[in-house]
């Protein structure tokens, strides 16, 4: 089981940029499907990945369905040698992502987001537009089972 408050206190105390996406994004918007894992969108800059490192080097980040003893350190250098990351941690999963499909990287996403109190944590969340939108481009099956939900969603938030 993920502990996503451990999680993003753990990116948000250590001053990492980053937009929440994914299944916790849907929940803030008011979706009650449950997801496993945090998704985040990151900013590149070399500043930001040290941070990331070491908002999660004390979880023990490893690639998510890799064979054991694989080696893999996530440090900045790892980091920006990659784009996207789906790690297990002693936290539970995080996916990092330096771009999604339909929205692009962090400094597109910046505009689309908001800030929100996610679990206790201030943080950003993708808009419910482009969020919308990402499902959509990224075309998983899943994603057009939520589309729909999300879709409702905001027409409810729409004024009449």
């Amino acid at each position: 089981m993920t502990d996503f408050v451990a999680l993003l206190s753990s990116l948000a105390s250590a001053g990492v940029e980053f937009i929440i996406v994914g299944g916790v994004a849907a929940a803030a918007h008011g979706s009650p499907r449950t997801t496993q894992d945090v998704d985040v969108v990151y900013e590149r800059s070399a500043a930001n990945l040290n941070r990331l490192e070491l908002a999660l080097r004390p979880f023990s980040p490893y690639l998510r369905g890799a064979p054991p003893g694989l080696p893999f350190k996530l440090n900045a250098a790892t980091l920006a040698a990659g784009l996207n990351f789906t790690l297990t941690t002693s936290l539970g999963w995080i996916d990092l992502l330096g771009e999604i499909a339909g929205a692009g990287n962090y400094r597109n996403l910046y505009p689309h987001s908001k800030p929100i109190q996610a679990f206790g944590v201030s943080c950003r969340v993708i808009d419910l537009d482009t969020l919308i939108a990402a499902k959509r481009a990224a075309g998983r099956p899943k994603d057009f089972e939520a589309i729909a939900e999300l879709e409702l969603i905001r027409q409810r938030k729409l004024p009449e």
